[in-house]
């Protein structure tokens, strides 16, 4: 396709793509900031509160590789609005459960549509604009993406305290009745003329079975079934050296560099994960914030994230990853540990404020040299099936880590009931993230060597608040072994951000 930017069909494809990521991002970073008036309503325990987070990593973690694919066989657009369409009914469905399970079963299915609708945002971008306006398209779709990240939290308070938690999924239902009619009218329809061969449904279906059991395993303590879920996990690597178009090329792992980067990605995004289920909770239920209170108090990590991305992902072409990989970090550790002087007399400014401000300095440093790093460590015909990967590893990492987090911290079933409680085991899973994040600088430290080059900044990477995953590389198609993404033109130039 040959659409440019300036001309109406342009901006309705930038407008479409757009709101369809923004319900998905939007759903991301808001439900945390209900988590408490949602265990009111509903009676939930703790277990439930992570499961309600849980559930949609889930599917989305273990379905989003799978999802690009079925865009590139069947359309892109196609399976973009059947995304958008499958995650609104899901979402009616969260808004309108009469309890925890319902809720839980809605927010799995949610994820559902996210992975079909995530990777094919990007990659109707990709396929649809003329090659020159592609970066410029990726950089606009990126900064309101970043937008809606900031004010996501916000959002989601001023609901919760409004019209109910309820409302942090109805949203969605009106942002997919106007997003489905635009794609269906004004963007066109693409696919990959060249995608062939099985998808790999059996090893989505084990990677996905396989988290699901550790993540059952670790928040309701169940040790047999946490070992079924390795077990699980152990022969879907077995199943994916045998396959001749896995789902999870054992071979791209052969790049040292690319699987150093994504044991980086494990260790932060699992700190990030535990940090923001917790840190939420924990200016409700021990520092007495409201919800709009919580969610407006962590805007600090966001807004520096979406206003100096293209800033560090510069500075660390200029560096080379090591450097940013190593130091971003250790920043983000300190500011997670600086929590630890919020409770229940915490002045935001003396005591919440600095700690937020280090965290995302940490994360402006650490985020877009990551991601391009991700997408230097391949050949460029696997760059998107690499950004998956390190896409659906982060959203793993995150999953695990708030199903053992509260167990690790001794968490009970009502802690978020009690502040004096809350504010015991807070205290000592702080450190815990803390200390995940200095062992992914030690690995970054020690493991990355890399020509400078590899700090390249693309475009989607930027403008980014990844607080659950790194960006996506605009192509994420699952291509069989052996063969190359059709590119159409040339990779876009990474000065042309927005």
């Amino acid at each position: 396709m040959d659409i440019r930017l300036a001309s109406a069909t342009g901006r309705w494809v930038v407008l479409t793509t757009v709101l369809g990521s923004g319900m998905a991002l939007l759903d991301s970073t808001v439900v945390n900031v209900a988590l408490p008036r949602i265990g009111e309503d509903l009676g939930a325990d703790m277990a439930d509160l992570q499961w309600t987070v849980n559930a949609y990593m889930l599917t989305l973690a273990g379905l989003i590789l799978l999802g690009g694919a079925l865009g590139d066989r069947f359309g892109r657009r196609r399976v973009f609005v059947v995304g958008v369409v499958w995650f609104a009914v899901a979402s009616l469905l969260c808004g309108l459960a009469p309890n925890t399970l319902v809720l839980i079963i809605a927010r799995a299915l949610q994820g559902v549509g996210g992975a079909l609708l995530t990777p094919g945002s990007l990659a109707l971008i990709q396929a649809s604009f003329h090659p020159d306006d592609r970066a410029r398209a990726v950089g606009l779709w990126s900064g309101f993406g970043g937008v809606g990240a900031a004010v996501g939290p916000f959002v989601g308070g001023w609901l919760v305290d409004g019209p109910g938690w309820r409302w942090v999924f109805l949203i969605n239902v009106p942002l997919a009745a106007l997003c489905v009619p635009v794609a269906l009218r004004h963007v066109p329809e693409s696919r990959d003329e060249r995608a062939h061969g099985r998808f790999d449904v059996l090893g989505a279906v084990l990677g996905a079975l396989a988290l699901a059991l550790v993540t059952y395993g670790l928040i309701d303590e169940n040790w047999w079934t946490g070992a079924a879920g390795v077990v699980v996990g152990a022969v879907f690597v077995g199943v994916e050296r045998r396959r001749s178009e896995p789902m999870l090329p054992p071979s791209i792992f052969a790049s040292r560099l690319f699987t150093a980067v994504n044991l980086v990605t494990l260790c932060v995004y699992a700190a990030f994960g535990g940090f923001f289920f917790l840190a939420t909770l924990h200016l409700q239920v021990v520092s007495g914030y409201s919800a709009l209170g919580a969610g407006t108090a962590l805007l600090p990590t966001t807004v520096l994230m979406l206003l100096l991305s293209a800033r560090s992902g510069e500075w660390g072409q200029r560096l080379g990853p090591r450097v940013p990989l190593t130091v971003g970090p250790l920043l983000c550790a300190a500011g997670m540990l600086l929590m630890l002087r919020v409770g229940t007399d915490a002045s935001y400014v003396r005591d919440v404020l600095p700690a937020l401000v280090v965290l995302g300095l940490g994360m402006v440093v650490l985020v877009a040299p990551l991601t391009a790093t991700v997408l230097a460590s391949v050949e460029t015909g696997r760059a998107g099936l690499a950004s998956g990967i390190n896409n659906a590893a982060a959203r793993a990492a995150g999953l695990l880590a708030v199903a053992a987090l509260p167990l690790l911290a001794g968490m009970g079933p009502e802690a978020y009931r009690s502040a004096q409680e809350f504010e015991a085991t807070f205290r000592r899973a702080m450190p815990m993230c803390a200390g995940v994040l200095v062992l992914g600088s030690l690995i970054a430290w020690w493991t990355i060597r890399a020509p400078r080059a590899a700090g390249r900044c693309h475009p989607e990477c930027r403008v980014n608040c990844g607080i659950t995953s790194p960006p996506l590389e605009p192509d994420t198609a699952l291509e069989p072994e052996g063969t190359a993404p059709d590119r159409q033109g040339p990779r876009p130039d990474p000065r042309a951000g927005t």
